[in-house]
This record gives structure tokens, sequence and C-alpha cells, in this order.
């Protein structure tokens, strides 16, 4: 009796949680102040612009670019909900946060994350769409089904990321309150606890898991579709500018869901500090840099209506 009461007095102590980011030398976070600085302006700047591009120029009023708009809202939320606390302690001796600002972190961030995955699975689906059934394009993605397609990615990605936090919340902490991450993240505070998380990783592996993994093989199954129509095209060229068309695409989805299936779909006695802090800057800070670049640099569209707006065109 005494030793749950014990238990249940430490469990209260806890009121907040110390992050320490990616490195505790000085000198070390400077330079990264600088860099993720400058990321967070290239994401903001990048996926605005993008925005400001689609929402201007009505030849890019079609589905993948009213996709690529809802990506580029989730990618400038994405890095919110964590650079700008990470890029203030580097600059403050107070790295504190409390648990209600730890649990939201992570609600917008796995939010994000999630909407990002499910959108990323919608996009390929619409490449099928339109190489696989070119002659039934305009109805399979006719403007109500891609505002349904896009609702339901940010319904399912927000219901997640609840489940997670508001498992979360009813777990207690009382053995240590640092957190070796630049953000609040479920794998370390799966560690921190003095509660079973058992029922947590299990929601982790089959809610988290459904979510990650189903837009995944979605994707992958579009895209066993799309190079098997693309195969069949007779001639060289035809093939590279089928291909052309979701080449971006494949590639913000290799980079993105490696890097998240391997962080959330493992055991958490396979945790490990130094590879899951480094592996959320690849999927939740860079990728969200990368996906303006990568859609317009290898976009025609968006690089001719960039161009006109310049009055270079």
């Amino acid at each position: 009796m005494d030793a749950t009461h014990q238990m249940l007095q430490n469990a209260t102590v806890v009121t907040e949680f110390i992050l320490l980011g990616l490195s505790s030398n000085p000198e070390t976070q400077l330079i990264l102040f600088g860099l993720f600085l400058l990321i967070y302006l290239v994401v903001l700047i990048g996926n605005t612009l993008l925005l400001l591009i689609i929402s201007s120029s009505k030849r890019l009023h079609k589905p993948m670019y009213f996709f690529l708009g809802n990506l580029s809202v989730v990618d400038i939320g994405y890095t919110t909900s964590t650079v700008p606390k990470m890029l203030m302690n580097y600059f403050s001796q107070d790295k504190a946060i409390s648990i209600a600002g730890c649990f939201s972190q992570m609600y917008f961030f796995i939010s994000f994350g999630g909407i990002e995955c499910l959108l990323l699975g919608v996009m390929a689906y619409d490449r099928y769409a339109a190489i696989c059934h070119p002659l039934h394009y305009s109805v399979l993605m006719r403007p109500k089904v891609c505002v349904r397609l896009a609702a339901a990615a940010w319904i399912l990605g927000l219901a997640n990321s609840g489940v997670h936090s508001g498992m979360m919340s009813l777990l207690s902490f009382c053995r240590d309150n640092v957190i070796q991450h630049f953000f609040c993240d479920i794998p370390p505070l799966f560690k921190l606890s003095c509660s079973d998380t058992q029922a947590n990783q299990i929601a982790t592996f089959v809610v988290g898991g459904g979510v990650i993994m189903g837009s995944f093989l979605a994707t992958l199954v579009s895209y066993i579709y799309i190079i098997s129509a693309i195969l069949r095209i007779r001639t060289k060229e035809g093939r590279l500018k089928a291909f052309s068309t979701c080449a971006s695409h494949l590639t913000v989805v290799s980079i993105y869901f490696g890097t998240i299936i391997f962080t959330y779909i493992k055991p958490n006695s396979t945790y490990s500090q130094e590879q899951d802090r480094a592996l959320p800057v690849l999927y939740g800070i860079l990728v969200p840099m990368l996906n303006p670049i990568i859609y317009s640099l290898r976009n025609k569209d968006v690089k001719g209506t960039l161009w006109k707006a310049m009055g270079r065109a």
C-alpha cells in the first residue's frame, strides 16, 4: 500500500519535460540554429509560394494541384509544430515544455504526419487514374470526389492523432522528465513513462500503423498498376512522358514512407535515441522543405506559371 501511494505521489511530480534537442554542445547548437532557421524559412516561403501559384493560375486548377496545395498547408503546419520551439531552445537556457504543451506538440505533429501519409496515398490514386484510366479521369477525379478525398485525409489524420494523444495523457510520468529529442514524440515518451504502455504500443501499431501502412499499400498498389501501364506504352518517348508525371511524387513517397515506417512500426524495445532523433528530421523537416522544390523543378506547368508571374514568360 505504501509503495503504491509513493508511486502515485511520484507520478504527480513531473509537470514539465526538458527537451535536450539534437546536441548539447553550444557551438553545434549555434550551427543547428542557423541551419534549421534557414530550412524553416525555405519551408514557409516555398510552400506559400506554391500555394499562391496554384491558386492564381487557372490551368493549375486540377486534381493533382488541389492535393498538392493541401500538402503545402500540411507541410507548413508539420514544421511549425516542432521547429520554432527547437529554435527557441537553442537560444535559451530554459528548455522546458509543460506536459500540456508537450502533448499539444505531439498531437499536431502526428496529425500533420498522418494527413501527409494519407494525402500521398490519395495523390498516388490520382496518378493511377490519370495514367491507367485517362478517358474516365475527369469522372473518377471530379471536384466533389477530390474534396471528399482531401477531407477524409484531414479527418482521419486528426482522429488518428487524437487516439495517440488521448491515450498518452492517461500515462503517468515519474521516472524522469528529460526527453533526448528535439520535440515530444511517442517513442521517447514511452521510455519516460512509469505506467504500463502496452495498450499505447498496440494503438501505435494498429491505429497509427493502419494509417501509415494503409497509405503506403495504397501507394504501392497504385504504382504497380501505373508501372504496368507505362510498360505497355509502345514508344520510349511515351513511356518517359507518362513516368515524368509521377516521378516527383515517387521521389517524395520513397523518402517519407521509408523513414516514418522505420520510426513508428517497430517494437518499443528497439528504440534508439540516436536513430529516432535523426529520422524525424528527414520526414518532419527536410521532406516538407523538399516537396515544393521537387514538385516545382519537375513540373512544367508550375515552372511556367512561376516564370510568367515573374514577368519572364
